[in-house]
């Protein structure tokens, strides 16, 4: 069956005809690939093609989506932009930049020009920056309504953050091993939600990027050159392999 029939069946079926239809096919093994006739080929192991996340293969299937996004969004990138870790995503989308900012969260980065934690960063001052581009990083803070309030903060009127946080995706930090845990996995629902409470609601543009082919391939850890620009690009809301925000503070 199709997606286009299956999603009108969902629309024009009562749930109950659905469930019997689905109890016949799986009775009489009407389903298509037919039940156990799936060949999982390389994907036949209990370890990861790459545990690294495709590094070690090309690019991050992930820093697909985000570069995708950046670019996407270039225009906000200009003025005062703050980054975190370096400014490598400034350099290559800024347009306009006046003054590049890197954030850190401890001493030791030489590259950092301000040193804090944006869950407590009163240092910082209000009204700041035009721009923040905040990757890959409020999965990692374990009060993300805390530096969700410093983003909002710190951001000028009519200055934008852009956010990505992981979706579907192995773990990548553990509190103990490394230096600092990996505590929450956003959906595209949970991130507006949240986003809600500090920026207003025009100002709030939330996606998702990814597809069931490429969740499973960054699960595996493959990397973007190994799958075709129509596979990459194709976008289903139900695998969300990268979420992403656009949030602009209200102007003044």
């Amino acid at each position: 069956m199709t997606s286009l029939p299956r999603s009108l069946a969902r629309k024009l079926l009562p749930p109950r005809l659905r469930d019997q239809i689905t109890l016949m096919r799986q009775k009489h093994r009407l389903q298509w690939p037919r039940a156990g006739s799936i060949v999982f080929g390389d994907f036949d192991r209990l370890s990861p093609v790459s545990a690294i996340f495709g590094f070690d293969r090309g690019k991050a299937i992930d820093r697909y989506y985000i570069e995708a996004f950046l670019q996407q969004n270039a225009a906000d990138i200009t003025g005062v932009c703050l980054e975190l870790g370096d400014p490598a995503y400034i350099n290559r989308f800024g347009q306009g930049v006046t003054r590049p900012e890197v954030l850190h969260y401890v001493e030791g980065n030489p590259q950092a020009t301000i040193v804090g934690d944006l869950t407590d960063a009163p240092h910082i001052p209000d009204n700041t920056f035009d721009c923040i581009i905040f990757t890959q990083t409020i999965q990692m803070i374990y009060e993300p309504r805390a530096a969700f309030r410093t983003l909002h903060r710190i951001l000028k009127p009519g200055g934008v953050a852009l956010i990505t946080s992981a979706g579907i995706a192995k773990i990548g930090r553990r509190l103990g091993v490394d230096d600092w845990g990996e505590y929450w996995h956003f959906t595209a629902q949970s991130m507006e939600a949240m986003a809600g409470e500090f920026w207003t609601q025009d100002g709030i543009e939330v996606r998702s990027y990814g597809n069931v082919m490429t969740a499973c391939c960054f699960l595996q850890g493959l990397a973007a050159e190994e799958l075709l620009p129509a596979q990459l690009d194709h976008h289903d809301r139900d695998f969300e392999v990268l979420v992403t925000a656009r949030l602009r503070k209200a102007p003044s």
